[in-house]
C-alpha cells in the first residue's frame, strides 16, 4: 500500500568508528535524577523516577548548529548520559536490565524552562517545554562492548568555555538498570529506544550565539552552537 503523504525519514544516530547506524524508535527521559539538581529545581528526597518523552525527530545527532527555539525567554541546558537499547520487553528485572543495552551517548536535554514552570504551576503536560524541534542534541553512540556499563565517571558541560555543570554518574539517584526496570513497568520497551537519564546540578540560561561543550568520561564529547 502506498502513502497519502511522504513518510518521515528514519531517525538514525551514528555509531562510533563508523559502525552501522542506530535507528531510533522512541526517546524517553528521566526527570530530576541527581539529588543536587532536584534541590535546585525545588524538590527534596529520593522520589520514585518519573518519565517524559521527546519525539525522535527532535534529536540532533552529532550536535553542531542548533536553532534557538521560539516562544521562550529562558532556554536552559541539561547534559545527560543517554542509553540506547538493543532489545526491549516489559517488567524487565533490574538484575537483567543491562543485558538490554546496546550502548551509550552524551546528550543535552534543551528545556524551555519558563514554559516548563508554567506547565508545572497549572498541572499541564511538559511537551512544549521539552519536546520542541532540535531539543535533543546527541553524540555518536559507543557500544557497551567498548565502553562497558558506566556507573561512575565525570559528566560536565561548559558554556562559552565556562564550566556550568560538573558531576559524576555515581550521583544518579536511580542507576541505569533501575531506570530500565522501572520504565519497563509502564511501557513495553523495544530495540531502538533511547533513554536520557537525568542531569546533574548547574543548569543555566543560554542565548543565541552560545557555544556548549559537554562530555562524559569514557563515553564521548558533544558540541552545540545556538543559532
Amino acid at each position: 500500500m502506498g502513502f497519502a503523504v511522504p513518510p518521515a525519514p528514519q531517525v538514525v544516530v551514528p555509531v562510533v568508528d563508523g559502525g552501522a547506524g542506530f535507528p531510533v524508535r522512541r526517546v524517553y527521559c528521566v526527570g530530576q535524577n541527581y539529588a543536587l539538581h532536584v534541590a535546585e529545581m525545588g524538590g527534596d528526597g529520593r522520589e520514585p523516577p518519573f518519565f517524559f518523552s521527546k519525539p525522535a525527530d527532535a534529536l540532533v545527532p552529532g550536535g553542531g548548529d542548533v536553532a534557538y527555539p521560539p516562544r521562550t525567554a529562558n532556554l536552559q541546558h541539561e547534559v545527560e548520559l543517554v542509553v540506547a537499547l538493543a532489545k526491549g520487553g516489559s517488567d524487565i528485572p533490574a538484575e537483567k536490565a543491562l543485558n538490554h543495552v546496546f550502548g551509550y551517548a552524551v546528550g543535552i536535554d534543551l528545556t524551555r524552562r519558563d514554559l516548563q514552570s508554567q506547565a508545572k504551576e497549572k498541572g499541564r503536560p511538559w511537551d512544549m517545554s521539552k519536546g520542541f524541534d532540535q531539543s535533543g542534541p546527541l553524540s555518536v553512540l559507543v557500544p557497551a562492548a567498548a565502553s562497558g556499563h558506566p556507573s561512575s565517571g565525570r559528566i560536565w558541560l561548559k558554556v562559552n568555555g565556562v564550566t556550568k555543570q560538573d558531576g559524576d554518574l555515581g550521583q544518579m539517584t536511580w542507576n541505569v538498570a533501575e531506570i530500565i526496570a522501572n520504565l519497563s513497568s509502564y511501557v513495553s520497551l523495544a530495540a531502538g529506544d533511547l533513554i536520557f537519564t537525568g542531569t546533574p546540578a548547574g543548569v543555566s540560561t543560554i542565548v543565541r550565539g552560545d557555544m556548549l561543550e559537554c562530555a562524559i568520561d569514557g563515553i564521548g564529547k558533544l558540541a552545540v552552537r545556538l543559532v
